[in-house]
């Protein structure tokens, strides 16, 4: 599901069993990252598959990355693996208004 940046925030932030999921590269995660975000590279490709089996589908998973693409189809891919709850952030980390961390 599609999230405006205002709509992510203001769920994730009610969220308690959220999960932020950055599907970047792992230089990308580097450079800057929001707060308690965890990297899986969406670009792994059977490697990122094996990632997400190995997460809890009992979470709420709100994903980004740069522009929001990649994370999309993250969403798309996490659905079909039984995720019932992953939010794509609309615009990603370069739209985004809150604080950029340090991984």
């Amino acid at each position: 599901m599609n999230l405006s940046q205002e709509d992510w925030i203001s769920q994730f932030e009610a969220d308690e069993n959220a999960v932020i999921l950055d599907v970047r590269t792992e230089a990308e995660y580097n450079d800057g990252i929001i707060l308690n975000a965890i990297n899986i590279d969406i670009h792994m490709g059977q490697g990122f598959i094996s990632e997400l089996e190995s997460l809890d589908k009992n979470k709420n998973y709100y994903v980004y990355c740069r522009s929001g693409a990649r994370s999309a189809k993250a969403c798309e891919i996490m659905n079909e693996l039984g995720f019932e709850n992953a939010y794509n952030l609309l615009g990603g980390i370069i739209e985004w208004n809150g604080d950029i961390v340090a991984p």
